[in-house]
């Protein structure tokens, strides 16, 4: 599926929207309910936030229940085939729950261009994440106002395939 160019009109005011206190609060509620509904009846071909950044829904295993969770989020592909993601939980002071399965059990699913691939998620360090945050802010900009509304310190995951996925 191919996504609105970053410098696009649309692009821009999307990204405008989306460091709103308004959107900070409403997006949360809204947004990956209507990626998960629209990505079951579209069968993976579509999802409403893949139109404007490179998508995934992560699949987790609940630290606490052991069910499946699943999660839409905005992805950074690697060159070597795996995907950064970025805990930022539109701005909200807590850290999102996915990222607290992964430190559980860092095993999950993507789901991602109709496929579905077994990852383990590694946590970056600070310098890790220094070094690709760059890039993940070309992606999405927003993230850098994230950081700056949430007060903490947000969790970027390596998402790595596993070797028999590949």
């Amino acid at each position: 599926m191919a996504t609105i160019a970053p410098t696009s009109p649309l692009s821009r005011a999307v990204r405008k929207v989306a460091t709103s206190s308004v959107f900070r609060r409403v997006g949360p509620r809204v947004v990956p309910p209507l990626d998960k509904v629209v990505h079951r009846v579209s069968r993976g071909r579509m999802s409403v936030s893949g139109l404007i950044v490179p998508s995934m829904v992560l699949t987790t295993t609940g630290r606490k229940s052991g069910l499946p969770r699943e999660s839409p989020l905005a992805c950074v592909p690697t060159v070597e085939g795996g995907w950064y993601v970025v805990g930022s939980n539109f701005g909200r002071e807590q850290h999102p729950a996915w990222t607290a399965n992964l430190l559980a059990n860092p095993r999950a699913q993507v789901f991602h261009r109709r496929r579905t691939v077994t990852v383990t998620a590694r946590l970056l360090s600070d310098d890790e994440k220094a070094a690709v945050w760059p890039e993940l802010i070309a992606v999405w900009p927003a993230y850098d106002n994230y950081v700056e509304v949430s007060g903490r310190n947000l969790r970027v995951f390596h998402l790595a395939p596993e070797a028999d996925d590949s």
